[in-house]
């Protein structure tokens, strides 16, 4: 994970996806502190995989809500992860869990018997 000074850096990043893939992690969370409506913000990269950036990653939020809990001193937020698309996601501490919550585009529907 890596903090970036402002939303509006984070907003124009234009990262090296070649340099990217060549990391020792499966994909790159960028973060950095919200712009008034969002908390925080993020961006999610994973060229490695094959995703050059997900559009609106739950995971990478299920280790940005703990990140950003510490350093607001909330358990309650309302995220946006600026990719092209973009998504919104509000984002809960409840105990020992993350719940998140938003609008979700499905992309696969199938059935699997056994």
């Amino acid at each position: 994970m890596a903090l970036l000074e402002s939303a509006a850096v984070l907003r124009e990043l234009a990262p090296d996806m070649a340099a990217l893939a060549r990391i020792n992690r499966p994909g790159v969370i960028m973060t950095a502190p919200g712009d008034g409506v969002y908390d925080f913000i993020s961006r999610y990269f994973a060229p490695a995989k094959g995703i050059p950036e997900d559009p609106v990653t739950g995971a990478a939020h299920c280790m940005l809500a703990p990140y950003w809990a510490q350093r607001l001193g909330k358990t309650m937020f309302r995220a946006y992860q600026a990719s092209r698309r973009g998504g919104e996601i509000i984002c809960r501490l409840v105990r020992d869990r993350i719940e998140l919550e938003g609008t979700c585009v499905f992309y696969l529907e199938g059935e699997v018997e056994i």
